[in-house]
């Protein structure tokens, strides 16, 4: 009897144990979803990124966020030098999460045709050494990918230790696409919401820092990106015809995008959705945001080897 005793108090010991090492790494990792809270002195910050995270349980109506919105941010000029002294934040961020080669953040672009994702990626990470940086675009699965479950693609490319990951497209195509053309029943995609955030908090545990954004434009902004691209012909070859198909299922989108962004912005993996007609805009607002969450995380060179001071290079 008292061995059982013995034994259930041990487990009930362990399982504290157990809870608080969850909440303790849950708690650093909700540190860098709200970096404002950490880094910003003088709050709110410029731009002000934080009005536009999703909470968590919120709903979400993109109708309610205005895609044309640049703050006192007039014309693009206005932004230059503030996007660029956090692109240089980034850059110096970045060497120093590398060198650590303890952590690693992963961001995640959506967005509707045009909205710019590629754009967002050359503009914010300009000057980003390509060494610690790596980008991956997910199209339509190969018979391999289909024939595992759906995170299986995405798995494989979460930035290893000390990298930035980025996905141009993600698992959220998985909620999307598949949902928007009826590719998969309800009872398929509907369940892959909680799939997905326990994907993403089992990520944060392992030192995965996960940062998401949702490129907003209007219906308007992209016909007027669609008729550049074909009026221009050195940008013809951005166009498909599949774009203008794929345009008729706006209304589709909008509310797979509301329900996706409002049932998997967490905590520890938070969503933003950002106004993105004007480029610039958009660019400064991720650009600012993946900056100070990353100092929020405190990447640190490693200790140097003991005894440097008295070495000497031979000649």
């Amino acid at each position: 009897m008292a061995g059982r005793t013995s034994a259930a108090g041990g487990t009930a010991a362990e399982s504290r144990e157990t809870r608080t090492a969850a909440r303790s790494a849950a708690g650093r990792q909700s540190r860098a979803a709200r970096p404002e809270q950490v880094v910003v002195a003088d709050p709110p910050p410029e731009p002000d990124y934080p009005r536009y995270r999703v909470e968590p349980g919120a709903g979400v109506r993109l109708a309610d966020v205005d895609p044309d919105e640049s703050e006192h941010f007039g014309r693009k000029k206005d932004a230059a030098d503030e996007l660029a002294h956090h692109r240089d934040r980034i850059a110096d961020l970045q060497a120093r999460l590398y060198a650590e080669n303890r952590r690693s953040l992963l961001l995640v672009l959506q967005a509707m045709d045009t909205g710019g994702k590629d754009g967002t990626i050359k503009h914010v990470f300009r000057g980003v050494n390509p060494q610690g940086c790596q980008v991956s675009s997910f199209k339509a699965p190969s018979a391999e990918e289909s024939a595992h479950d759906f995170l299986w693609r995405y798995h494989q490319r979460v930035p290893s230790r000390g990298m930035i990951g980025i996905f141009n497209r993600s698992h959220y195509e998985d909620v999307l696409v598949v949902r928007v053309k009826g590719l998969v029943p309800e009872e398929v995609w509907r369940p892959r919401y909680d799939v997905i955030n326990q994907f993403e908090q089992a990520l944060s545990l392992s030192g995965v820092t996960v940062l998401k954004f949702y490129l907003h434009i209007s219906r308007d902004e992209q016909k007027r990106r669609l008729e550049s691209r074909l009026a221009d012909p050195d940008k013809r070859w951005k166009f498909s015809a599949n774009d203008l198909r794929e345009r008729r299922y706006w209304d589709d989108y909008m509310a797979a995008f509301e329900e996706a962004l409002g049932n998997t912005s967490t905590d520890v993996a938070p969503w933003y959705v950002v106004p993105a007609n004007n480029k610039w805009y958009r660019n400064l607002v991720i650009a600012r945001t993946i900056a100070d969450t990353l100092e929020a995380m405190d990447p640190r060179y490693p200790a140097p080897e003991e005894g440097l001071d008295a070495v000497t290079v031979d000649d």
